[in-house]
């Protein structure tokens, strides 16, 4: 089992930035036996505090989570192998490679992303891989050698190409890549002539922004996206397509305020995003934005984690479950199973933060039934799983195991 982990990594970039443990706990503003404790791995930094973190040491995120993860399970499944591809197609996006064959109709291309979208969006990027360098080739020669109406159609088609793109190289750790990733859907974006789906790219931007802690830069983009919904609506009337995407923009909005330590706002936001929700029939996948009543919740509790409220977040599944007459809350069935298996990432990791190791394991497997390929490339996970081994003193052969099938 890897002794390497974030703490150890926290811990050797600080001292080669000749920093203290309490220089580092000042300019992060947390206190210095939190930073210890991450520092010796006996906790986990939420989210927005390994980015603040990182930004303080002057490194990415991924120098701190150690992707890309080139060991173990990627070994096994190759997955890494489609990144090289990848890397040219978005370098020659606006002069691709030459086809030895002309591209399929665009609606057999449109078909095929549909499928591509409905992997990404339940996580199995292990299958959706191998299928985005030659669908993505085919989309750009249609969309630059057609005319009007086809050629916008083509680039609305070829903007979802390079969104699964970028949650590919995002959850692989190639931040470099997803980043270009993000431009590449903006230029197909624009082109389609779909504001929603420039709405789209925009947002997808913001998160970039917040997953690298630039907070006040998200911040203005999110607020500006929510009032450009607004003005987008025609005569004001709100569709479901709208709500969805305005819903998702204040979700995004009430992370980035958890993450920025501004709980009373991330509060506001999710109560607006609930109005939304109110008006929708349940959840929807509008532009691929997860969004309705179970989401909200969902982000409601992702909030409280960030913020550092592990505590509260685990009492308001327990307040959920006695509604379903449960222990605690379960997700109703239909959600999109990346998004599920986010919720059972972020609950292992405020159990853990709760000193509950059994529960925090518990959701790890939850977690992976839903969505193998999205918790075995996750940092949350393996952080989590190293610690449940760390501190397992009766060597539990399931934390060891699942400890090992994560690559750990």
């Amino acid at each position: 089992m890897s002794s390497d982990h974030v703490g150890r990594r926290i811990r050797e970039i600080r001292k080669v930035r000749q920093m203290s443990v309490r220089q580092l706990a000042d300019k992060v503003k947390i206190s210095g036996s939190a930073l210890q404790k991450y520092e010796s791995g006996d906790r986990n930094p939420p989210p927005g505090v390994l980015a603040q973190i990182a930004r303080a040491l002057k490194v990415g995120p991924d120098r701190l989570t150690g992707q890309p993860y080139v060991n173990g399970a990627e070994t096994e499944e190759q997955v890494q192998a489609v990144i090289p591809d990848l890397r040219r197609i978005l370098l020659t996006y606006d002069n691709p490679d030459d086809l030895l064959i002309e591209p399929r109709p665009l609606p057999v291309l449109a078909a095929e992303m549909d499928r591509v979208a409905e992997m990404r969006q339940n996580g199995q990027y292990v299958p959706m891989g191998p299928l985005l360098p030659g669908l993505l080739t085919e989309l750009t020669h249609c969309a630059l050698s057609t005319s009007g109406r086809e050629r916008r159609t083509a680039f609305w088609w070829l903007a979802r190409g390079y969104r699964a793109a970028n949650s590919l190289a995002h959850k692989l750790g190639y931040h470099d890549l997803s980043l270009t990733a993000v431009e590449r859907v903006h230029w197909a974006a624009d082109r389609s002539g779909d504001p929603l789906m420039q709405v789209t790219a925009a947002y997808l931007k913001a998160g970039a922004m917040i997953r690298m802690g630039a907070f006040a830069s998200a911040r203005r983009v999110l607020e500006g996206l929510a009032a450009e919904i607004e003005r987008l609506a025609p005569e004001r009337s709100l569709s479901d397509a709208h709500l969805s995407l305005q819903g998702a923009v204040l979700l995004k909005l009430a992370v980035l305020e958890a993450r920025d330590a501004h709980p009373g706002r991330a509060q506001r936001h999710l109560a607006e995003a609930r109005q939304r929700a109110d008006m929708l029939r349940g959840d929807t996948t509008h532009y691929e934005m997860s969004f309705g009543p179970t989401n909200v919740r969902i982000h409601e509790v992702a909030t409280l984690i960030d913020s550092g409220d592990t505590e509260q977040a685990l009492a308001r599944l327990r307040e959920w479950g006695a509604e379903q007459e449960r222990q605690d809350w379960e997700i109703p069935l239909g959600i999109v199973a990346e998004r599920a298996s986010h919720h059972h990432i972020d609950v292992a990791a405020a159990r853990l933060a709760e000193g509950d190791r059994t529960g925090a394991h518990r959701d790890l497997l939850k977690a992976r039934r839903l969505s193998p390929n999205h918790v075995r490339f996750h940092p949350t996970v393996r952080s989590t799983a190293a610690t449940l081994v760390r501190l397992d003193r009766s060597q539990n052969d399931s934390i060891a195991g699942f400890a090992r099938w994560a690559g750990v």
